[in-house]
C-alpha cells in the first residue's frame, strides 16, 4: 500500500461522522470506510483486501480518535 492510499484512508476517517465511527460494529465500520474510499478512488480487489486488513488492525485507534473529537 502506498503513501497516497494511506493518506486517503485517514482523510476518509477524518471526514466520517463521529457517531458512525463509534456506533457501527467493527465489520460495519470497515465496510462503511471501504465504501467511502471506493467513492473517491477505484480500488482493485487486491487493494480492497489490503485496505480492509489495515483498517481492521486500526479500529481501536480509529475509535480512540473519534472519542477524542467529542472531548
Amino acid at each position: 500500500m502506498n503513501s497516497s492510499t494511506l493518506r486517503q484512508i485517514w482523510l476518509v476517517i477524518e471526514e466520517t461522522q463521529t457517531n458512525i465511527l463509534l456506533g457501527f460494529n467493527d465489520a460495519e465500520l470497515i465496510q462503511q470506510l471501504l465504501r467511502e474510499l471506493e467513492n473517491k478512488k477505484f480500488l482493485t480487489s487486491e487493494e480492497t483486501s489490503a485496505i480492509s486488513a489495515y483498517i481492521s488492525s486500526r479500529v481501536p485507534l480509529i475509535r480512540d480518535l473519534a472519542l477524542a473529537r467529542m472531548a
